[in-house]
């Protein structure tokens, strides 16, 4: 199958899948098990030799805990808004190849404004009921104490061109985090929001250097993956070579087109309005500019917003067809299902239902 069509077929799936999900409410019972979860957020896209030294630390810190990967998710778009190299469920085999003992899906990123994924993914942990929290970070002078403070179970939250500890409203460092960083210091906020104590749960692992997501990517789109071996886990190479031959990688040059189109060029504009991460101002350009012939000339009515990946958002919300309801009745009650994309053995995935307190799961196919 070709691989535009492949996306398609993707998208239209995973359309369905949330709003099935829309119809059903978490059920929650009692843990049956003593065993500790290790609940790692990452994207693995693809899975390079930073997250695997993430997952290894992680592992020997804590040597019996169930290492649970949270891989992000429906429609198959990331934090920035643009698709990833490979699907989650390849995603998810590679870290079980490389050493996680559960893969669960995350939130669907791309179609959501960074504060509302922080908020399912503190959803996630606490459905899980996860004992420690692993997290890369980049290290600077006087982030110790942001560190210092959230292991303390205090939220911490970013705000314009400063970090402030939510208990004290002390400033805690003025000036932007960089992408990683941001993450941790947004997901303590948005825990103490749900009200998730998350006390000496952080586990804080200083991030390799010599590794760059974006060369890996180049590298992959090329089509010469040695270009960025150095770097990979000889597990990440092997199934990224078998999704290549395939056709289904690389994906993150690939966007459902038509459907952008067909919703920029003829939605009225309270249909446009309506959808998630659709501004007014930009629902007006889009209706003053069209016809669009072409994604690129969407992406340019699209009005500037707060993050620098916006309109990569809105694309990606274009193309889902999301709307802003239903997008927070989704966050209100997720994790509504858990659906379980790869796991160790089956004697690993026994030990996991008995121990998280979420009791509607599903293992994915």
């Amino acid at each position: 199958m070709p691989r535009e069509k492949f996306v398609k077929k993707l998208l239209s799936r995973d359309k369905k899948i949330f709003e099935m999900d829309l119809k059903l409410e978490p059920v929650y019972g009692d843990v049956e098990s003593d065993s500790e979860i290790i609940a790692d957020f990452t994207e693995y896209s693809p899975l390079h030799k930073g997250h695997k030294h993430c997952m290894m630390e992680a592992k020997r810190q804590v040597p019996d805990g169930i290492f649970t990967a949270v891989v992000p998710g429906l429609f198959e778009r990331n934090g920035r808004g643009t698709p990833y190299i490979m699907t989650r469920k390849a995603r998810a085999e590679a870290a079980v190849a490389v050493g996680a003992d559960v893969v669960v899906e995350g939130p669907p990123m791309g179609i959501m404004g960074s504060g509302q994924y922080s908020l399912c993914l503190a959803r996630m942990f606490r459905a899980l009921n996860a004992d420690y929290i692993p997290r890369g970070y980049r290290p600077f002078e006087g982030f110790d104490r942001i560190l210092k403070r959230i292991n303390e179970g205090a939220g911490v939250a970013p705000k314009p061109y400063r970090i402030v500890d939510m208990e004290t409203k002390n400033v805690l460092m003025r000036g932007k985090l960089d992408e990683d960083n941001y993450v941790i210091v947004s997901l303590s906020k948005s825990m103490k929001k749900i009200g998730f104590d998350f006390k000496d749960k952080f586990i804080f692992i200083k991030r390799v250097e010599g590794v760059s997501g974006t060369k890996i990517r180049e590298a992959v789109l090329s089509g010469n993956i040695k270009l960025a071996g150095h770097m990979l886990p000889h597990e990440t190479i092997r199934i990224l070579e078998k999704e290549m031959e395939e056709s289904r990688a690389p994906l993150h040059d690939l966007r459902d087109n038509e459907a952008i189109l067909n919703r920029a060029n003829h939605s009225t504009i309270c249909e446009l309005k309506s959808l998630a991460l659709v501004d007014e101002g930009t629902a007006k350009a889009f209706v003053d500019n069209r016809p669009f012939r072409t994604v690129d000339d969407v992406e340019k009515s699209i009005l500037q917003g707060f993050s620098r990946h916006h309109s990569q958002r809105v694309l990606s919300a274009l193309e889902a067809g999301v709307f802003k309801d239903a997008v927070h009745r989704y966050i209100d009650r997720y994790p509504s299902v858990i659906r379980i994309l790869n796991y160790k053995n089956k004697e690993v995935l026994k030990e996991f239902q008995k121990r998280i307190p979420h009791r509607r799961l599903e293992i994915c196919q």
